[in-house]
């Protein structure tokens, strides 16, 4: 079962970063730029798609096997979308690209396995929940003001970084409704609130057209922001070697900063 659950994860991870090239492409071509642009494209709504079938194979390879397994298959999406994102532009990736990629990836890789496993149900009340939501929407509005006066790789960078913290509050919310014990009926209403500011941002991120800088700092701050949350507001543990973790995350983002001296994907 934990090898069909690797696969599973794996098959996933393809689709997830099928689905993140397509919309990419899209919301880096010409014209007017908007998500109500965007929806009325069949491509960008085609990867929406994939990117949903994704994640439930992803959810569904965690039923089959354990975290520690199948976060890592995970991590692999930014692999598979290089190569692809680059075929839609029409040209191949370099090998500083790829290079970069996989030292992200074993950042990634090496942080998650790190993280202890939840020992209780989640819980989390009204006022942690707006708490988390504010602090997560400041933090997206900082980035989002020093992103306008920054140069296009690190602007694309801010971005990403402001839609990863959204989907990490999201992730939490999520966490709470699926795995709690209890919950309330504010979660349902609140939980489209960080996801949809999270689509918008990352789409503006993605029509700069340094797609690799964006979908790598979204695979690190989305985790990040979570296990932040859940340490915070849902008592959960950190990684017991805390300089081991820093230096993963460091190797993650120094990945990323790579990243974002490669030739940037537009037509």
């Amino acid at each position: 079962m934990t090898v069909l659950a690797a696969a599973v994860a794996l098959i996933g991870s393809l689709f997830f970063a099928l689905g993140a090239a397509l919309q990419q492409f899209e919301a880096a071509s010409k014209g007017e730029f908007s998500l109500r642009v965007l929806l009325r494209r069949p491509r960008w709504l085609v990867g929406g798609a994939s990117i949903t079938v994704g994640a439930a194979l992803h959810l569904f390879a965690l039923s089959l096997g354990p975290l520690t397994v199948v976060q890592p298959m995970g991590v692999a999406s930014l692999l598979f979308a290089l190569p692809i994102a680059a075929g839609l532009h029409g040209r191949r990736p370099a090998k500083a690209e790829l290079a970069a990629a996989c030292a992200v990836s074993i950042g990634l890789i090496a942080l998650v396995m790190m993280v202890p496993a939840a020992t209780e149900p989640p819980h989390l009340t009204g006022a942690d929940g707006v708490a988390m939501l504010t602090g997560a929407a400041l933090v997206a509005l900082l980035c989002w003001g020093v992103a306008s006066r920054v140069s296009p790789a690190p602007r694309t960078a801010l971005l990403a970084i402001a839609a990863g913290v959204m989907y990490g509050a999201t992730a939490t919310l999520m966490r709470v409704l699926v795995e709690g014990t209890s919950w309330d009926v504010w979660l349902i209403a609140a939980i489209p609130l960080p996801a949809l500011a999270a689509l918008m941002l990352l789409q503006r991120a993605y029509a700069i057209g340094h797609f690799a800088v964006a979908f790598a700092a979204l695979q690190v701050t989305d985790p990040l922001t979570a296990v932040t949350f859940g340490a915070l507001l849902l008592g959960e543990p950190l990684p017991a070697n805390g300089l081991a973790a820093t230096a993963a995350a460091l190797v993650a983002a120094a990945g990323t900063v790579a990243l974002a001296r490669t030739t940037p994907l537009t037509r």
